[in-house]
């Protein structure tokens, strides 16, 4: 299991040290993901990627799931009214539609509309960033949260820590 942390950083030279810092202490420089205001030059940073500034994976499961109701509900009516259509519909229609609700309301919901709406977490930071802050996410291993945390901490008292979530990640 992995955990995404969260720290304010004051500036980007500081961001700049404390990445060396944890290249150092071998976490992998695609596991750090920095965010600053709009426009923010962040120099040689690895910058959060769409994914993590948008609402793209909380998109896709209520997509999925609506998609898939409506579908079901809709394939269902379709099957309760076979005789008034007149044709012969057998009850896999309803599976048909779930499936096809699914997959359409992964589209829209996660594609379209979850990749334009920005990440709902990431929206307590919001105000700082626009006041020039950095914020980094990193994510390591449950085992090495604290040790990373020291790192962070030790080294730079000014950097605020902003707590923890549990993550997943869709490819190894």
């Amino acid at each position: 299991m992995n955990r995404r942390l969260y720290f304010v950083l004051p500036d980007v030279d500081t961001s700049l040290l404390v990445e060396r810092d944890l290249l150092l202490a071998k976490v992998n420089d695609s596991l750090m993901h920095f965010m600053g205001k709009r426009g923010t030059d962040l120099k040689d940073l690895p910058e959060a990627t769409t994914l993590q500034k948008s609402d793209i994976i909380h998109g896709i499961k209520v997509g999925m799931f609506s998609g898939a109701l409506g579908g079901a509900a809709l394939g269902a009516i379709i099957y309760v009214s076979r005789d008034f259509i007149g044709m012969q519909i057998v009850p896999g229609i309803i599976l048909l539609f779930f499936l096809g609700g699914s997959v359409l309301g992964v589209w829209i919901g996660g594609l379209l509309i979850g990749s334009s709406t920005p990440n709902i977490t990431l929206h307590e930071f919001e105000h700082t960033m626009d006041e020039g802050h950095i914020l980094l996410m990193v994510d390591v291993p449950v085992e090495r949260v604290d040790e990373i945390r020291e790192i962070v901490k030790s080294h730079f008292p000014q950097a605020e820590d902003h707590g923890e979530e549990e993550i997943f990640h869709a490819f190894p």
